[in-house]
């Protein structure tokens, strides 16, 4: 299951397609994951791999098209390093090739059960991100990532990120929160902790299932199907999204800031300082996260790769042209242009803009559609973190360290103790919903 692409530069040429190099083939069958499925647009293809004229045809159009110094490749799945490391050697040759004095940086979205030191090696000598997907400690992990014959992948993506450590690639770890894992904030935090990972990134799954399949086979549907739907038993709970987010945030700004990076809090903070959001799914528009499918089609977003919004083929037409269409550009601004009154008129809003329009599929309080079904988990969760973030945006005004705030927090904690004084067993009056002696009371 792929991540959530950064937005790139403010240039309106620069953009960011998620490539998936071998489709939606994966060797794992995640329960939940959205792109499987995603082999039945494609019925009449054997072999997946993107075809080498395709692929090179795409790695020059793609340096082309970007009118920035530095060039960002995102390579996804499906599962990437079913290709092969020689496949990848190929793709750094013409990326040198077609350069043309600007930087390229590469990025690596695997679930890690085929990395060995031949691929360590490769990621170290080319200097590669790596995203490591998983899920939590072992039984948590285990729920819904499995291999084709149902088999737990935990033991296996543990050592994959071995070969990275042993190897010194940069990576960082995606973690998608579903009903099970997002029960556990802290258990999952602190596991990813102990594994060594520096940068998280956290992605709620939220699916509807059809109770009819499309005409095109798919059963996962989008926030525009009128079709009888259910939300998908593994998809996160609104609310239980926002506490898990709230937990982790609560052990992070009294610890760990400066030490550990959590894409979702970096991005809050951005929008407190008033700053464009580096992740497409908070920015008031979108429509410059485009996805690539193995045999060059081009669809808006990963999250829509549906036959209604293929853009063409880059074999057919360049690159740069279809990811800057008139069709394209109406797909962004609909994010914003479909925002219901309920959103526009959100306290929050600045920080949320109704996240990402795949998860609007709800109905506001009045009765209007396409409020986002994450919504109460929003609202729990920026209204939580408010006077931390800013906090930490005048400390950065100021040129100061955001981690001050933990030193705030602490002062914050200490007169709320001397002032309440709470029972061991009491509610935490700090507002994280734990016991006193598991919180702001705790002895260590």
């Amino acid at each position: 299951m792929g991540d959530l692409p950064p937005h790139p530069s403010s240039s309106p040429s620069a953009f960011h397609v998620m490539t998936k190099p071998m489709g939606p083939i994966c060797n794992l069958d995640c329960k939940y994951c959205f792109y499987l499925e995603k082999e039945k647009l494609y019925p009449a293809d054997f072999d997946w791999a993107m075809p080498e004229p395709v692929l090179e045809s795409y790695v020059r159009q793609y340096i082309e098209a970007q009118d920035v110094p530095v060039v960002q490749f995102g390579w996804q799945g499906g599962e990437p390093t079913i290709l092969g490391v020689d496949y990848f050697r190929k793709i750094v040759e013409w990326q040198k090739k077609y350069a043309n004095g600007k930087r390229i940086e590469n990025a690596f979205q695997t679930n890690g059960v085929l990395l060995d030191d031949e691929w360590g090696e490769f990621f170290a000598a080319n200097n590669f991100l790596v995203g490591l997907s998983i899920d939590g400690p072992r039984e948590l992990h285990d729920c819904y990532r499995v291999d084709k014959g149902g088999a737990p992948t935990f033991d296996r993506v543990l050592r994959g990120q071995g070969y990275l450590k042993k190897h010194g690639v940069n990576f960082n770890t995606l973690t998608v929160l579903h009903r099970k894992n997002s029960r556990f904030p802290l258990k999952v935090y602190r596991f990813l902790k102990e594994i060594g990972s520096g940068f998280m990134q956290f992605i709620p799954v939220v699916e509807r299932i059809a109770v009819q399949p499309n005409s095109d086979g798919l059963v996962l549907i989008g926030p525009a199907a009128t079709q009888a739907s259910r939300v998908a038993a593994w998809s996160v709970e609104p609310l239980q999204y926002g506490k898990f987010l709230c937990a982790v945030f609560d052990e992070w700004v009294r610890r760990d800031v400066g030490k550990y990076f959590i894409q979702i809090f970096d991005v809050a903070l951005e929008s407190w300082l008033g700053l464009d959001q580096s992740l497409c799914i908070f920015r008031p528009t979108c429509g410059g996260a485009l996805a690539i499918e193995h045999n060059g089609d081009l669809y808006s977003c990963d999250h829509y790769v549906y036959p209604e919004n293929k853009l063409g083929n880059i074999m057919d037409k360049p690159l740069r042209l279809l990811a800057n269409s008139p069709e394209q550009q109406r797909f962004g601004q609909n994010k914003l242009d479909s925002l219901p009154r309920y959103c526009r008129e959100c306290d929050v809003r600045f920080a949320c803009h109704g996240e990402c329009p795949k998860h609007r599929f709800l109905r506001t309080p009045d009765g209007e559609g396409g409020l986002n079904y994450l919504c109460a988990g929003y609202k729990l969760f920026f209204h939580h973190i408010a006077a931390c973030m800013e906090f930490m945006a005048a400390e950065l005004r100021q040129a100061r360290a955001p981690a001050n705030v933990m030193t705030w927090v602490a002062l914050k904690d200490a007169e709320r103790r001397a002032t309440l004084s709470p029972g061991r067993n009491d509610s935490c009056p700090c507002g994280s919903g734990k016991k006193f002696k598991r919180c702001c009371g705790r002895r260590d």
